[in-house]
């Protein structure tokens, strides 16, 4: 889709030029996301170790939540224009920051009156004062959008590496002195205030002149009529994602929330490694690609095929062996969230594979369809929750959630793949080496466990034999990989 702005003349890029291009920005992209997630979960072994128990979790829990709900449309989704549309995004650029501005302040004044209240429908009142603090997030990332966007239609990676470092850096040293000082699940929230403040500069510096305000009545009406779907169904999916900590929050005891809210995180770890890495790419590589449908297919199949080789294998050793894990990274207090952890993991690898055919739908202009999809998901997936945590509690969250994930929500990407012109067939050859090896590590995971034990040797000696396995089993398909 192009954009009232776009210069017609304009062409793709060369599929060499691209291929290269995607290729380099995907390693920054993944070096990046690495280093930071490993700093993240540095930080928060430390902070459940020695600083914050399951309840300071369960408030930060209800906090972050909000935030990410919040994010999914902030700035009603028209910054996704600076990376779609074709021509000189700059000619645009000071309407979308408008928007985008503009949206994000109302957004914040309307939560900053409505938090008491949103904290006690979700079971945590003491987290109102985090959730005003936190939340002053949305108006930095609101004005981060276009400079944030003009890196990734550039696939600069290299110089986002150096502002999430910057951001990275700054909110974790304000997050543990506060910690340490006993500011409980507020040091969170500062921390993040002062990291999204470091990255709003860092973006403005990586790509200058590009945080200017401007106004045109025209581009603002196009880029309502394509951002507002977008927001609609990224504010759906976010709450998909986000649904089960309000229903645990609500239905079960702040202890409990606390555990979900670590088993969660943990399940996270390779959607935010894997999966975040790839989509800072995924979507501008998949944008060039949108009008020749053999092209987009044969690149939507390879980047399937090498996020799912990637992410495979560490969800099942988190599943296969989450008791002594949990036990032995944050100790014995927290490992009641491990009885939840082998399914989250299952629904991680399942949100990884539909967060990139997301970006696929959108990048071909199948907006209706994501929001049917995820407005699906999100309607059947409540009642299943709430039925889940009053049966099971956290553990009956975490099963419902790969039910409804499993039985409908991927039959119904996949649908809506097949008629973007992405057969089933290629998805499944996609997926058949990666899934077959995950299916063959899992048994030796579990065979070696019960004969040599938890101890850390025997973990290690465990994870490394059945990291062997699987990939002696995703050999035949490295062509597709390497593709």
């Amino acid at each position: 889709m192009t954009g009232p702005a776009a210069d017609t003349e304009s062409a793709a890029p060369a599929a060499p030029s691209l291929g290269r291009k995607v290729g380099s920005a995907a390693k920054w992209s993944l070096i990046n996301t690495v280093v930071m997630r490993l700093g993240n979960f540095a930080t928060g072994i430390v902070l459940a170790r020695f600083f914050l128990g399951p309840e300071a979790w369960g408030v930060y829990g209800i906090a972050q939540t909000v935030l990410l709900v919040l994010l999914s449309a902030n700035e009603l989704g028209v910054s996704l224009a600076i990376v779609r549309w074709e021509g000189d995004p700059r000619r645009f650029a000071p309407t979308v920051l408008t928007l985008s501005a503009v949206s994000s302040c109302l957004l914040y004044a309307v939560l900053f009156a409505v938090a008491p209240a949103v904290a006690g429908v979700l079971g945590s009142p003491e987290a109102s004062g985090v959730l005003r603090v936190m939340c002053l997030c949305v108006v930095l990332d609101g004005l981060s959008q276009v400079p944030a966007g003009f890196l990734t239609r550039e696939f600069a990676q290299g110089r986002r590496m150096a502002v999430d470092g910057l951001n990275f850096v700054l909110s974790t040293a304000v997050t543990l002195l506060l910690a340490v000082e006993g500011w409980g699940a507020m040091s969170f929230a500062w921390g993040s205030v002062v990291g999204n403040a470091a990255a709003l500069i860092g973006c403005c510096l990586a790509a200058p002149g590009t945080l200017r305000f401007g106004w045109d009545r025209d581009q603002a009406r196009a880029l309502l009529r394509f951002g507002l779907p977008l927001a609609g169904a990224s504010m759906l999916a976010l709450g998909v994602v986000n649904v089960d900590t309000m229903v645990v929050g609500s239905a079960l005891d702040p202890l409990a929330l606390g555990f979900y809210v670590l088993a969660f995180n943990i399940s996270g770890w390779p959607v935010r490694i894997i999966s975040e890495a790839a989509r800072r790419v995924s979507f501008a590589g998949f944008s060039r690609l949108a009008d020749s449908p053999k092209a987009l297919a044969a690149g939507f199949s390879r980047a399937l095929g090498v996020v799912m080789a990637g992410t495979v294998p560490i969800c099942v050793l988190l599943a296969a062996l989450a008791a002594p894990v949990v036990e032995l990274i944050y100790g014995e207090r927290w490992l009641p969230a491990a009885r939840a952890l082998p399914w989250l993991m299952a629904l991680g690898l399942v949100r990884i594979g539909c967060e990139l055919a997301y970006d696929c739908l959108v990048a071909i202009g199948r907006r209706r369809s994501l929001i049917g999809v995820q407005g699906l998901w999100l309607v059947i997936l409540i009642p299943v929750l709430v039925i889940g945590a009053r049966t099971g509690g956290i553990v009956g969250v975490a099963q419902g959630h790969v039910l409804v994930a499993g039985a409908v929500v991927v039959p119904v990407f996949l649908l809506a793949l097949h008629r973007g012109g992405i057969r089933l067939d290629t998805v499944a050859r996609a997926c058949a080496w990666p899934l077959l090896g995950g299916a063959v590590m899992a048994a030796v995971l579990l065979l070696l466990e019960r004969y040599l034990g938890d101890s850390v040797p025997a973990l290690l000696a465990t994870g490394a034999a059945g990291t062997l396995c699987y990939v002696l089993c995703i050999l035949p398909g490295r062509a597709l990989l390497k593709g």
